[in-house]
């Protein structure tokens, strides 16, 4: 995408409105905000005088770029994700143990690299909770599950999580976010740790009789809908192997319609075929609805567009930030990730990185480059938006879904301010603080 450095700032306030609206709007106005044609319509108002800017000005190409190289890839992963993770149901009722416990965050942890972290939150998060429901101190399991599957999990894979994703759509190889595994494994051991010996501090606080009672009532995990495991390897295989890498012909300006979005033709397939083999009944236990997948499209719709001129801005005027280094990437990525959406976080600072290198400015124009910014700095961008999601409730998507659903079971979950006082910065930020001292 060609950049015009000269656009003003003031078009990027539709952008600042936007994220703001997603963060406060359930706080203020949620019975109105829950509505999607209500977040429909405030994508649409905010993008319309993006749009009427971009077309006045001869930013029409990096208009089309973004919705349509950007946002339709960006709805068709997640809708593939969302509707093939729908129609795999985990059931059972397991001893509530520690040690179980923990084994099954460990499993979530790892299916969040591969099915992503709504995927795999949304799978689990039942089961763990009919697992705890004899148990009377679940809270923490309840927070620690937000960390560990709804975020970090996913720093895996560009399906992990949806600012990696981004990434890898803007030419960041799919192999190349395994060289995350060292901060996404060293991050999962800590976590998981952390969480048996607090688990085990509880369950030595839990009456006899409720242990007794979840001894008695015990259920061996089954797992229905297993034909979409087949089409989650596909979507696993398309993202891999279906690029501009291994297909340059999708890359050619002049290339046939069904081959430059070959990708996404093949994931709506696979979406299609989980819809039409999977029994009726499997989806029905997971309560599985379109108004999450809606909710996205929706408000992602407006982000896209309005963050178009606010990238363009910030590539042009990086060098006067003085964010160079890659500790500031990961904490400037992480403090934003923390309170608006981790995605466009990650976008933002990705084109903060491009504008420093084609600046020239010495310190991030030597070492290798991925996706033409240097290595070490998308590295900072990956673990700061991805991992510090999960600092607050609105961080990542799945956050909120996780406690809405817990909080439906009848399990108190903490308020807004006291997740992040009681639980996100005593527990989660020295564990992030250890990793970016250890490895970036």
């Amino acid at each position: 995408m060609e950049y015009t450095f000269n656009i003003p700032l003031w078009v990027s306030v539709p952008f600042v409105i936007m994220l703001l609206a997603i963060a406060v709007g359930p706080l203020i106005a949620g019975k109105w905000w829950d509505k999607n044609k209500n977040k429909l319509l405030v994508s649409l108002v905010l993008s319309s005088p993006v749009v009427i800017y971009m077309l006045a000005n001869g930013l029409s190409a990096n208009l089309v770029n973004t919705v349509v190289h950007d946002y339709v890839p960006f709805i068709i992963l997640l809708g593939s994700l969302f509707i093939i993770t729908g129609g795999i149901h985990v059931s059972g009722d397991i001893k509530a143990t520690p040690r179980n416990n923990t084994l099954f965050l460990g499993l979530g942890y790892m299916l969040a690299a591969v099915m992503g972290t709504t995927g795999a939150a949304m799978l689990l998060i039942r089961p763990v909770i009919a697992t705890n429901q004899e148990r009377k101190h679940t809270t923490h399991t309840i927070l620690f599950f937000i960390a560990a599957i709804a975020n970090c999990g996913g720093l895996l894979t560009a399906l992990g999580d949806p600012p990696l994703f981004m990434l890898y759509l803007r030419g960041a190889e799919f192999s190349w976010f395994f060289t995350l595994f060292p901060e996404w494994a060293f991050t999962g051991v800590l976590l998981l740790s952390i969480y048996y010996f607090v688990d085990k501090y509880y369950y030595k606080k839990e009456e006899w009789t409720d242990l007794a009672e979840d001894s008695i009532h015990q259920e061996p995990i089954r797992v229905t809908g297993n034909i979409n495991f087949l089409f989650l390897a596909g979507v696993v295989f398309a993202v891999a192997f279906i690029n501009k890498g291994n297909i340059p012909l999708m890359g050619q300006n002049n290339a046939p319609v069904w081959i430059e979005f070959l990708r996404e033709i093949v994931l709506m397939a696979l979406a299609a075929m989980s819809l039409y083999y999977t029994k009726s009944g499997v989806r029905k236990k997971n309560n599985f609805s379109w108004t999450p997948i809606t909710e996205v499209a929706c408000l992602f719709l407006g982000i896209f567009v309005t963050m178009a001129p606010a990238l363009i801005w910030l590539a042009g005027n990086a060098a006067h930030f003085g964010i160079t280094e890659p500790r500031q990437f990961l904490y400037a990525s992480g403090f934003l990730s923390s309170f608006l959406d981790n995605t466009p976080t990650a976008v933002a600072f990705y084109d903060l990185a491009r504008g420093l290198v084609a600046g020239g400015l010495p310190s991030v124009s030597s070492g290798s480059l991925i996706a033409g910014v240097p290595e070490i700095l998308l590295r900072a961008i990956c673990v700061g938006s991805v991992f510090f999601g999960s600092m607050t409730y609105i961080g990542n998507g799945p956050n909120f879904m996780v406690k809405s659903i817990a909080e439906e079971s009848g399990i108190k979950m903490p308020g807004f301010f006291a997740y992040m006082f009681k639980f996100s910065l005593i527990v989660l930020l020295p564990i992030y603080i250890v990793v970016q001292l250890i490895f970036i």
